[in-house]
């Protein structure tokens, strides 16, 4: 089946490689520095940060729905390698499936190619996605009396939250560097041809 850009598939060799990469990046680090920084600080940002900078830099790179999704999904397989216990990063999975379709509803090119809105938009997604990670580690996967200690499922959320406004920035400001230097995914894409 030829598709519109006369690819024969909807992802490419470069885009599942980017995409594969930064899932591997998300996994890898949360699987070993999040449970660290969660035992120092008690604080969960660290996986937010690391995620959603992961999420925004492929979905930056791959512009497709379905990207955020498979770096969500592969990272959660990554995850439970290293810790099969963590069930808690289901709430992870479904939080890049949120941000992938909000991000292909408001659109991959007014996203990543105006820049103050497109910034803004990214920074509010990556936001809420994680504040509805932490809603669902909340319900599902931490302790009432836990919870509590946290101000309840709803200052767990707003710890997520946190953690997503870093992440937001992080990779926002990633993104929006490689495109002020003239990097960009076409650009890539030539350089790769050559």
């Amino acid at each position: 089946m030829l598709l519109e850009d006369g690819s024969t598939t909807y992802f490419g060799t470069r885009d599942l490689a980017a995409i594969t990469i930064f899932a591997a990046l998300w996994g890898v680090l949360n699987a070993t520095i999040s449970p660290i920084f969660f035992q120092v600080f008690h604080l969960p940002f660290w996986c937010d940060l690391v995620g959603f900078a992961a999420i925004i830099l492929a979905a930056w790179y791959v512009r497709k729905i379905g990207a955020a999704t498979l770096v969500g999904v592969i990272a959660t397989i990554i995850n439970f390698v290293f810790r099969p216990e963590a069930y808690h990063f289901f709430g992870f999975t479904a939080a890049s499936i949120l941000f992938d379709v909000l991000t292909s509803f408001i659109g991959h090119t007014r996203v990543f190619e105006k820049r103050l809105l497109g910034s803004l938009s990214l920074f509010a997604i990556s936001v809420f996605s994680a504040a509805v990670a932490g809603l669902i580690i909340g319900a599902f996967f931490l302790v009432p009396a836990m919870l509590q200690t946290w101000g309840g499922i709803l200052g767990w959320a707003g710890l997520h939250a946190i953690g997503g406004a870093i992440g937001g920035i992080v990779g926002v400001s990633l993104t929006n560097a490689l495109t002020s230097r003239g990097i960009t995914p076409k650009t890539v894409e030539l350089v790769k041809r050559d």
